[in-house]
Protein backbone atom coordinates (compact mmCIF):
# COMPACT_ATOMS: atom_id res chain seq x y z
CA UNK A 1 0.00 0.00 0.00
CA UNK A 2 1.17 3.32 -1.13
CA UNK A 3 2.47 6.10 1.57
CA UNK A 4 -0.68 8.48 0.39
CA UNK A 5 -3.37 6.18 -0.99
CA UNK A 6 -5.63 9.07 -2.34
CA UNK A 7 -2.57 11.01 -3.65
CA UNK A 8 -0.86 8.30 -5.10
CA UNK A 9 -3.95 7.39 -6.73
CA UNK A 10 -4.82 10.84 -8.39
CA UNK A 11 -1.13 11.21 -10.20
CA UNK A 12 -1.79 7.75 -11.52
CA UNK A 13 -5.30 8.83 -13.10
CA UNK A 14 -4.00 11.90 -14.65
CA UNK A 15 -0.60 10.44 -15.81
CA UNK A 16 -1.17 6.31 -16.89
CA UNK A 17 -3.88 4.83 -18.16
CA UNK A 18 -4.40 2.01 -15.98
CA UNK A 19 -7.89 1.17 -15.33
CA UNK A 20 -9.81 1.92 -11.82
CA UNK A 21 -9.50 -1.52 -10.75
CA UNK A 22 -5.61 -1.61 -10.88
CA UNK A 23 -5.10 1.30 -8.84
CA UNK A 24 -7.87 0.76 -6.46
CA UNK A 25 -6.24 -2.85 -6.11
CA UNK A 26 -2.74 -1.13 -6.16
CA UNK A 27 -3.79 2.13 -3.50
CA UNK A 28 -6.17 -0.05 -1.52
CA UNK A 29 -9.22 1.94 -2.39
CA UNK A 30 -12.69 0.89 -4.01
CA UNK A 31 -13.08 1.29 -7.42
CA UNK A 32 -16.04 3.41 -6.88
CA UNK A 33 -13.84 5.62 -4.36
CA UNK A 34 -11.24 5.91 -7.28
CA UNK A 35 -13.34 6.81 -10.17
CA UNK A 36 -15.09 9.37 -7.51
CA UNK A 37 -11.69 10.78 -6.99
CA UNK A 38 -11.20 10.92 -11.62
CA UNK A 39 -14.32 12.78 -11.71
CA UNK A 40 -13.26 15.28 -8.74
CA UNK A 41 -16.05 14.36 -6.36
CA UNK A 42 -14.09 13.06 -3.67
CA UNK A 43 -11.52 16.23 -3.25
CA UNK A 44 -9.20 18.07 -4.50
CA UNK A 45 -6.12 15.99 -4.15
CA UNK A 46 -2.45 16.68 -5.30
CA UNK A 47 -0.73 13.84 -6.83
CA UNK A 48 2.19 12.11 -5.60
CA UNK A 49 4.50 10.15 -8.00
CA UNK A 50 4.98 6.75 -7.23
CA UNK A 51 7.61 5.99 -9.29
CA UNK A 52 9.41 9.26 -7.94
CA UNK A 53 8.88 7.80 -4.37
CA UNK A 54 10.00 4.18 -5.13
CA UNK A 55 6.92 2.68 -4.89
CA UNK A 56 6.49 1.86 -8.58
CA UNK A 57 8.76 1.31 -11.38
CA UNK A 58 8.27 2.66 -14.92
CA UNK A 59 8.32 -0.32 -16.23
CA UNK A 60 6.25 -1.85 -13.83
CA UNK A 61 3.32 0.72 -15.01
CA UNK A 62 4.51 0.36 -19.11
CA UNK A 63 3.47 -3.62 -19.01
CA UNK A 64 0.44 -3.13 -16.56
CA UNK A 65 -0.88 -0.77 -19.14
CA UNK A 66 -0.03 -3.07 -22.02
CA UNK A 67 -2.03 -5.81 -19.85
CA UNK A 68 -5.05 -4.39 -18.15
CA UNK A 69 -5.75 -8.05 -16.04
CA UNK A 70 -2.42 -7.74 -14.58
CA UNK A 71 -1.84 -5.81 -10.72
CA UNK A 72 0.80 -3.69 -9.97
CA UNK A 73 3.47 -4.84 -7.57
CA UNK A 74 4.58 -3.26 -5.42
CA UNK A 75 8.37 -1.92 -5.76
CA UNK A 76 10.39 -3.21 -2.32
CA UNK A 77 13.57 -1.77 -3.47
CA UNK A 78 11.94 1.95 -2.41
CA UNK A 79 10.86 -0.05 1.39
CA UNK A 80 12.82 2.17 4.65
CA UNK A 81 14.79 -0.24 6.15
CA UNK A 82 13.24 -1.31 9.48
CA UNK A 83 14.54 -0.62 12.70
CA UNK A 84 16.58 -3.47 14.20
CA UNK A 85 17.92 -1.62 16.77
CA UNK A 86 16.76 -2.85 20.53
CA UNK A 87 15.67 -0.39 22.82
CA UNK A 88 16.51 -0.97 26.73
CA UNK A 89 13.60 -0.77 29.07
CA UNK A 90 12.94 1.40 31.94
CA UNK A 91 14.27 -0.29 35.40
CA UNK A 92 12.67 1.63 38.14
CA UNK A 93 14.96 3.13 40.87
CA UNK A 94 13.61 0.70 43.39
CA UNK A 95 14.88 -2.13 41.55
CA UNK A 96 17.84 -1.45 40.07
CA UNK A 97 19.71 -2.90 43.34
CA UNK A 98 17.98 -6.45 41.70
CA UNK A 99 21.00 -5.94 39.18
CA UNK A 100 23.70 -6.48 41.75
CA UNK A 101 21.69 -9.64 43.16
CA UNK A 102 21.34 -10.68 39.78
CA UNK A 103 24.69 -10.92 38.78
CA UNK A 104 25.84 -12.23 41.71
CA UNK A 105 23.37 -14.94 41.28
CA UNK A 106 24.92 -15.61 38.07
CA UNK A 107 28.68 -15.35 39.21
CA UNK A 108 27.47 -17.86 41.74
CA UNK A 109 25.48 -20.25 39.81
CA UNK A 110 27.83 -19.85 36.33
CA UNK A 111 31.14 -18.72 38.00
CA UNK A 112 32.96 -18.94 34.18
CA UNK A 113 31.00 -16.46 32.90
CA UNK A 114 32.51 -13.46 31.68
CA UNK A 115 31.86 -10.34 33.06
CA UNK A 116 31.13 -9.22 29.32
CA UNK A 117 28.45 -11.59 29.17
CA UNK A 118 27.16 -10.88 32.59
CA UNK A 119 27.02 -6.99 31.95
CA UNK A 120 25.26 -7.82 28.59
CA UNK A 121 22.58 -9.88 29.79
CA UNK A 122 21.85 -7.89 33.07
CA UNK A 123 22.31 -4.96 31.41
CA UNK A 124 25.09 -3.30 33.62
CA UNK A 125 28.50 -1.87 33.76
CA UNK A 126 31.37 -4.63 33.23
CA UNK A 127 33.00 -2.59 36.33
CA UNK A 128 30.05 -3.23 38.71
CA UNK A 129 30.67 -7.17 37.52
CA UNK A 130 33.81 -6.93 38.22
CA UNK A 131 33.78 -5.88 41.80
CA UNK A 132 31.09 -8.18 42.58
CA UNK A 133 33.18 -10.97 40.96
CA UNK A 134 36.35 -9.64 43.43
CA UNK A 135 34.11 -8.65 46.64
CA UNK A 136 34.95 -5.20 46.36
CA UNK A 137 31.38 -3.86 45.62
CA UNK A 138 30.29 -0.96 47.67
CA UNK A 139 27.66 -3.15 49.03
CA UNK A 140 28.59 -6.40 48.73
CA UNK A 141 27.65 -7.23 52.22
CA UNK A 142 23.98 -6.63 51.28
CA UNK A 143 23.49 -8.63 48.47
CA UNK A 144 21.31 -11.57 47.99
CA UNK A 145 21.35 -14.18 45.03
CA UNK A 146 18.42 -13.29 42.92
CA UNK A 147 17.75 -15.44 39.53
CA UNK A 148 17.70 -13.13 36.94
CA UNK A 149 15.05 -14.16 34.79
CA UNK A 150 12.88 -14.00 37.97
CA UNK A 151 13.06 -10.19 38.28
CA UNK A 152 12.61 -10.15 34.69
CA UNK A 153 16.10 -8.74 33.86
CA UNK A 154 16.33 -11.35 31.21
CA UNK A 155 14.54 -13.93 29.62
CA UNK A 156 15.11 -17.40 30.03
CA UNK A 157 15.85 -17.76 26.12
CA UNK A 158 18.51 -15.08 26.80
CA UNK A 159 19.69 -16.68 30.11
CA UNK A 160 19.83 -19.66 27.81
CA UNK A 161 21.72 -18.25 24.73
CA UNK A 162 23.98 -16.85 27.00
CA UNK A 163 25.16 -19.94 28.52
CA UNK A 164 25.61 -21.98 25.53
CA UNK A 165 27.63 -19.40 24.04
CA UNK A 166 30.14 -19.41 27.05
CA UNK A 167 29.38 -23.00 26.37
CA UNK A 168 30.86 -23.22 22.52
CA UNK A 169 33.76 -20.83 23.96
CA UNK A 170 34.60 -23.34 26.50
CA UNK A 171 35.07 -26.08 23.55
CA UNK A 172 36.90 -23.98 21.14
CA UNK A 173 39.15 -22.87 24.22
CA UNK A 174 39.89 -26.52 25.23
CA UNK A 175 40.73 -28.19 21.70
CA UNK A 176 42.98 -25.60 20.62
Amino acid sequence: MPLMPKATAMWLIENTSLSFEQIADFCALHPLEVQAIADGESGNFIGVDPVLNKQLSKEEIDLCEKDPSRKLRHDKSGDLPTSKKKYRTYVPIVHRQNKANAVLWLLKHNPDLSDNSIAKLVRVAKNTVSQIRNKTYWNYNNLIQKDPVALNLCSQKDLIKCLEKNEAKKKVSTTI
